[in-house]
């Protein structure tokens, strides 16, 4: 991609896809970017440091909820930053080390 930006989409278990991440970008940021369920399964065994959530008041259905059985602060995370946007509100979520 544009600006050296290589996406992989892994089918494994989180902890294999997260070694395959870690090997590939050697020391880089590495982001997910699926569903509720994946970024779930992250957050459950610690292994997100931050989280960038944008949110709109867009009606999109039920889908997956997700912050169901998700206790963000006692996770550790705590708001960074808030950013009022035209048509979502950007919310910065870190877990201090």
């Amino acid at each position: 991609m544009k600006g050296g930006t290589t996406l992989y989409f892994e089918t494994e278990e989180i902890e294999v896809a997260l070694g395959k991440a870690k090997q590939s970008a050697n020391v880089r940021d590495i982001r997910i970017g699926r569903g509720v369920s994946t970024i779930k399964q992250f957050l459950q065994v610690g292994l997100i440091d931050e989280m960038h959530l944008a949110v709109s008041s867009v009606f999109l259905g039920s889908g997956e909820n997700l912050y169901e059985g998700i206790d963000l602060p006692s996770l550790g995370f705590q708001i960074e930053n808030v950013k009022h946007g035209e048509k979502a509100t950007h919310v910065t979520l870190i877990r201090p080390n």
